[in-house]
């Protein structure tokens, strides 16, 4: 029997690896960033996938984290499940000139985004 972690868990982990990300490219490391990249995104697909919308909600409480980059990230991710807080997170920090943030609401509002799409119905 596999134990997979808990969503609080899912949520501190993608925290921390953001966090990490952020710091490896500030040094100039990018392969350390990478790795970190995919950690990060490794517990976003735990938790949209195996926890469905009460994992989005669980990465929501980010969206009120004190550092920008974690925020940041968790909306650009959550757009479609908390379009309302997501998008007000992307537009302070894309006032407050985060280039990635401009560039995910623009993608958002152009029908362009796609980091997580609405379910597609069986046939």
């Amino acid at each position: 029997m596999s134990k997979r972690k808990s969503i609080p868990a899912l949520v501190a982990n993608f925290a921390d690896h953001i966090q990490a990300q952020t710091e490896a490219i500030a040094r100039g490391d990018a392969a350390t960033g990478n790795r970190h990249a995919d950690k990060y995104f490794a517990a976003w697909d735990v938790l949209k996938d195996e926890y469905g919308d009460a994992g989005r909600d669980g990465l929501a409480a980010l969206l009120h984290h004190p550092r920008s980059d974690v925020r940041v990230s968790a909306a650009a991710l959550l757009l479609r499940h908390k379009t309302k807080e997501a998008t007000r997170v992307l537009e302070e920090a894309a006032a407050a000139g985060d280039y990635g943030a401009k560039l995910t609401l623009e993608r958002w509002r152009n029908g362009t985004w796609e980091l997580d799409p609405e379910p597609t119905p069986p046939h």
